[in-house]
Formats: structure tokens, C-alpha cells, sequence
């Protein structure tokens, strides 16, 4: 964050602190009837039957009270508290004006669970299942709790109008339950012939209008902000200043698609659940302006294209993306009960929307939001598409070693050697630089640990986004990139690529990366890293090499996905893992001139641990390895795949012994 920014950031607090908008005087009566959010298409395709019956149990759940969200059950959701952290038990003021609110402070509790319920997507879900069923129970929930939302939380009022990106999630939700609440006597005098919503909707459109995020923060909260203020001003065109908001979004969101998407279609973030994030943004906006007439323009779709593109690109045999960089199961519009399965349904929009491609996986059967979203637009997207599946997105760092053909037990490995992150403070990066992930026929091997917490738990949140954290080395004890705070980083490791050879075809795939994160150690070093896969042998070699004119201590870590299990005996790591109803192996020869030892669930210091989501952690096992760096020496470690029942699991020649390292 440069200076500027600084005094930038300390006028507009101060701005913040003292602001305060006229209220508006809206004649409900002049807005026209029917001018509310396009309808759903009458030929509306078959929406998939378990997709439905998922759907509606979920919303008969939440009739009964209970709701599950980032990893927390809240039981109180027949009337909801909507500044209860459920997870802490701290309840978030409601009275206290927004701009004098710190949102991360300790007595704040949890606040991405507070703010996570006041996104309505448990509301969409019920006015989903409401247009499914036309069970009014459904629809007499989602009212009581809206008009409970709109009376508790004045203007500016309360942790709910701290942060643009939450208000932009709201307008998104209530676009689409007032168009699945179509037809339901009661919508119209719920919304459009309601003081209450058009003030709500005025206040949260004028707020998104007047105070965009900007500067270091200017990443997925510009564009969902955007997204939010352009799908409102769309579906709900009721006020004079309409039209100036709405051109604003649309120029806001095609500036930043070129902004934050890379040429080879990855988000500028490097942190894949943004990716699903920023296109699941991308999309909301889009398709509501072809649906009320607006369109965006070709540029934004066709970088949707190459976004969706690149998804297809570099999901794994399951259909699984990697995990890298921070993820908080963040979604722009929740209408299935499963959100575990974004990739499938964001594949499954893009083969609807554009078609799929030949070297394509197959998503499966369309998700309860794909058959909805894809009803608004009544053409496909055309624009030129590439020919093969593409391994190497050299902009991003990202490299994708993997089987040229799709087989049951791929071997997929994705190789970190690109930037750091987004902008200055790059806040949802992690300290990752050449770390690995490695799955064995969509099961996890070597993993990257995940995220766990933002706000909470200071120690945890280093743990996870730490040089050790990852599958990576780590020298004289310090991550490679500095941290300057939970969501900061005051120096960046940058990765390159120094190589690649045989992504698409040949025995064996290699790829060779180097960052400059070591370099303000004292010798300065540099870690070169260099991966090899040999797809006859089963087998991937990954060789770690320090430049320095002294040496360092060092640590290598390799962290074990949560279903494999470790026998570590010296240094060799017998892994095991069930595939469906088979038990499936590997064995890791380490590096014997460090000192291996193994942890799981580890809280002292932390090690052994795995987050499958945000607010969740399970013990998995490290492998840590620990000793002394020279500038002359090399650390190899082999990994070979095979059946773990098998006696036939044995070590083939690499490439050479050990390099030794001289203590």
C-alpha cells in the first residue's frame, strides 16, 4: 500500500465516520406495475429431479429452524437473529453507526457468520423452492424474515452496512426471490408496493453508487459491488437516478473484467475459489441486463468465456479445482442445497451458455441454478474457443502435470509459479510460492491445507497462509512472502517459470520454477524447484535447489490430503487412501539428510491440519522434514503411485541419487 493510498484510506475513514445520506421521498404509486424483475421463461427446461428433492428438503429444514452455514448449524432460523454470531455466542451491534464499527475486533466475535446469514441465500433457497412447489409455507417464510431484515437494520445502522460487497450479495438475493416469488399473491405488496423494500433499495443502490471500494482493495469487492448495483438497477428501475447508477455498474464491470482476469481466463487474485466467485459475479450481472435488454457487451462475455474456459481447463478427473490462495465458500446466488459442487454447476452454466468444448468434461446432469440462470438469455454465446485443453497458463504461473488422456487414476499435480497476488496488499494470497498439489484419481494426495478462518483465531489464520503451510520450502524459519496482517502483505514472493516440457504429450511432463522471496535473507537465496511426472512409471520427482553463497536452515513440509493415511518409517512415507471400494497407495522416498517427522492435529506449534471449508478444520497428516540449506545442494523426493495391496509398489531408478547436502 503506498503512501498515497494511506492518506487516501485515512480521509475517506474520516469521510465514513461523519456521512450521512438525505432520506429519499419515493412515490410508491408512480412505480408501474410488473416492472419488476424479467420472469422466468414459461418453456422453461426440466429442471433435474435429485437437484429439486435436494432443493426442497433444504428449504423444509429451514422451516423447521435449522441452517447450515460455513461449517456452523444455527437453530434459530424460524426467527433469526441477525446479529447473532451462533458460533461465539457475541451478537454484533445493531444500533451502533456502521463507519464506527470494527468489524475485526475480538468482541465482534465471528462476523463472517453474522454477515453470511444477512446474504438471504437461505431466503433464495426458500423462494426456489416456493417456484418448484408453489407451497406458500415457503413463501410466508421468506416474507416475515425480509420485512424483519428491512426493520432491524436501519440506514447505516449496525455491522450490516459496514461493507459494500455484503449489501451487493443482498440486492442480488432479492432480485431473484422476487422473480421466483412470481405469481405468489402476496409479491407484489412484499416489494414494489412496499415504503419499506423501495427505501432499503434505494439506501443499499445509493450506497453502492457513491462508495465503490478502490485503491489495494479495488478486487472481487469492486466487482461484486458493481454486479449487485447493475442486476438492481435492472430488475428494479424505479428511481430518477436509475439510469446514471446503472451506466456507472456497467462501465465499472467491464473495466474490471479486463482488469482482474488474466489472458488465459484465471482471476489476477490466484485464489480459485475467487475465481468461481468473480464469474459466478460476471454472470448475475450479465445475464440480468440480456434479460431486461441491457447488455454488457460482447468484450465482458467473451472474457466469461475464457474464464469458464480455463475452469474446464484445470479441474481434475472429479471435476475438483485446485485450491489455492484464500477461499470462503463466498457464492454470488445460492438455488441448490449442494454448494459443494460450484465447479460442476458453473460447467454445467458454461455448456448451456457457450457450448462445450470437445476436450471438455462432461458436468452432468444441470443444477437447479443452471436451469433457472439459463433461462434469462435465448441464445448462445459465440465467440472463438481453443481447439485443445490447455496445461500452461503462463501469465498466472499455473501449470497443470497431468495424464495427456482422462483415465480413473489421473495423476494431476498443479505447480505454483506466478505472481504473489492482486494489487498491493494481495489480501487473499498465500505464502505459497512453488508449492504443489498433488490427487491421485480426484483424491487428494498432498494437499494444499485450505484457509480456516479471516477474521478469528490470529495464529491460525498465519498457520494456514504460511511458506510452512504449503507444500513448499521454507528457509531460516521465515514464510517467503511478510506478512503485514490477516488480509496484508507488505513484501511479495514472486514466482516464474523457467521451463515446461511434454504437458500434452510424451512419457513424462516437467516443469521448473524459481521465486525471489529469500532474497532479503542475509545471504541472499534464491529456491529453484523442479517437478517431473512420469506417467508410465506412476511416478512424480520433485527436486528443490537453493542459490546462496551461505547456507540457512530449512523446512520442508508436505502436507497429506485428509483421507490419506502415514506410515512413516525413517524416511520413507507409505500413503494409503480408499478409491470408492478400492485401497489405492503411494510411497514418498524423502529426502534422507533431513530429519523427517510427522504430525497430525498439532496444535503446539500448529501442524497437521486440513480445512475442507471456512470455519472447519480436521486433522491431516505433515510430513516435515528439517535440517540445513547450502547453496550447492539439492533435496529430492519421490512419490510413486500403485495399488497399496500390491507387492509390486516399489521404487523404479529416477533421474540420479540424492544429491547430498553437507551438514
Amino acid at each position: 500500500m503506498s503512501p498515497g493510498e494511506v492518506v487516501h484510506r485515512l480521509r475517506d475513514e474520516m469521510m465514513k465516520r461523519t456521512l450521512r445520506f438525505p432520506r429519499a421521498v419515493i412515490d410508491i404509486g408512480s412505480i408501474p406495475g410488473g416492472s419488476g424483475p424479467t420472469p422466468l421463461c414459461p418453456g422453461l427446461g426440466e429442471i433435474d429431479v435429485g437437484a429439486a428433492a435436494g432443493l426442497i428438503a433444504t428449504a423444509e429444514r429451514i422451516l423447521d429452524g435449522e441452517w447450515r452455514t460455513l461449517g456452523v448449524v444455527r437453530s434459530d432460523m424460524a426467527e433469526p437473529d441477525w446479529f447473532l454470531d451462533p458460533e461465539t455466542g457475541i451478537r454484533a451491534p445493531s444500533r451502533e453507526y456502521t463507519f464506527r464499527i470494527n468489524p475485526r475486533r475480538p468482541q465482534m466475535g465471528n462476523v463472517k457468520n453474522v454477515w453470511e446469514l444477512s446474504r438471504h441465500h437461505h431466503l433464495t433457497l426458500l423462494a426456489a423452492a416456493y417456484h418448484l412447489t408453489g407451497r406458500e409455507e415457503f413463501a410466508d417464510m421468506v416474507s416475515r424474515q425480509l420485512r424483519s431484515w428491512w426493520r432491524e437494520n436501519e440506514f447505516l445502522q449496525g455491522v450490516h452496512w459496514r461493507s459494500g460487497i455484503e449489501l451487493a450479495i443482498r440486492l442480488i438475493s432479492w432480485v431473484w426471490i422476487r422473480r421466483l416469488l412470481e405469481g405468489w399473491a402476496d409479491a407484489p405488496g412484499l416489494f414494489e408496493k412496499n415504503a419499506l423494500f423501495i427505501e432499503q433499495l434505494h439506501r443499499h443502490s445509493r450506497y453502492l453508487a457513491r462508495l465503490p471500494s478502490h485503491g489495494s482493495s479495488a478486487n472481487n469487492h469492486l466487482i461484486a459491488e458493481a454486479a449487485g448495483l447493475y442486476a438492481a438497477c435492472c430488475a428494479f428501475p424505479y428511481f430518477p437516478e436509475t439510469k446514471t447508477w446503472r451506466e456507472a455498474a456497467a462501465q465499472s464491470l467491464r473495466a474490471e473484467a479486463r482488469r482482474q482476469t488474466f489472458a488465459s481466463g484465471l482471476n489476477r487474485e490466484l485464489a480459485t475459489c475467487y475465481h468461481g466467485f468473480v464469474l459466478e459475479l460476471f454472470l448475475c450481472a450479465a445475464l440480468e441486463g440480456e434479460a431486461a435488454g441491457l447488455p454488457l457487451g460482447s468484450e465482458l462475455w467473451e472474457t466469461l468465456v475464457r474464464m469458464t474456459d480455463a475452469l474446464a481447463a484445470v479441474v481434475d478427473v472429479e471435476l475438483e479445482a485446485p485450491r489455492q490462495g484464500d477461499a470462503d465458500e463466498g457464492t454470488a446466488l445460492q438455488l441448490d442445497a449442494d454448494v459443494s459442487k460450484r465447479w460442476r454447476s458453473l460447467l454445467s452454466t458454461g455448456e448451456f451458455l457457450f457450448g462445450r468444448c470437445d476436450w471438455w468434461p462432461e458436468p452432468g446432469n444441470p443444477d437447479v441454478r443452471t436451469t433457472l440462470w439459463t433461462s434469462l438469455i435465448g441464445h448462445t454465446v459465440e465467440c472463438a474457443r481453443p481447439k485443445r485443453r490447455r496445461s500452461d497458463f503462463p501469465d498466472a504461473g499455473m501449470v497443470i502435470l497431468r495424464d495427456v488422456e482422462p483415465r480413473r487414476d489421473e495423476i494431476w499435480c498443479r505447480c505454483d509459479g506466478g505472481p504473489h497476488g492482486y494489487l498491493s496488499i494481495a489480501s487473499h494470497a498465500h505464502a505459497d510460492a512453488l508449492s504443489v498439489e498433488v490427487r491421485c484419481g480426484g483424491c487428494t494426495v498432498l494437499s494444499d491445507p485450505g484457509t480456516y478462518c479471516y477474521h478469528t483465531e490470529p495464529e491460525w489464520r498465519e498457520y494456514f497462509r504460511s511458506t510452512l503451510g504449503h507444500n513448499t520450502l521454507e528457509l531460516a524459519g521465515r514464510s517467503q512472502s511478510v506478512s503485514g496482517g490477516p488480509f496484508n502483505w507488505l513484501r511479495h514472493a514472486d514466482g516464474q517459470v523457467v521451463a515446461v516440457a511434454g504437458l500434452d504429450e510424451g512419457v513424462t511432463a516437467e516443469w521448473t520454477g524459481k521465486h525471489d522471496g529469500y532474497a532479503r535473507l542475509d545471504p541472499p537465496a534464491v529456491h529453484r524447484r523442479r517437478v517431473e511426472l512420469d506417467r508410465e512409471r506412476r511416478s512424480l520427482v520433485i527436486e528443490d535447489e537453493v542459490t546462496c553463497e551461505g547456507s540457512h536452515s530449512c523446512r520442508l513440509a508436505f502436507h497429506l490430503g485428509p483421507g490419506v493415511d502415514c506410515r512413516l518409517a525413517g524416511t520413507v512415507a507409505t500413503l494409503s487412501w480408499a478409491q470408492g471400494a478400492e485401497k489405492r497407495g503411494a510411497v514418498m522416498k524423502l529426502p534422507a539428510v533431513l530429519t523427517w517427522e510427522r504430525a497430525r492435529g498439532r496444535v503446539d506449534p500448529p501442524g497437521g491440519w486440513y480445512s475442507p471449508a471456512l470455519g472447519v478444520k480436521v486433522p491431516a497428516v505433515s510430513l516435515f522434514g528439517s535440517g540445513r540449506m547450502p547453496g550447492d545442494g539439492a533435496l529430492v523426493t519421490r512419490l510413486e503411485f500403485g495399488d497399496s495391496e500390491s507387492d509390486e509398489l516399489r521404487f523404479h531408478s529416477g533421474p540420479g541419487p540424492d544429491r547430498p547436502i553437507e551438514e
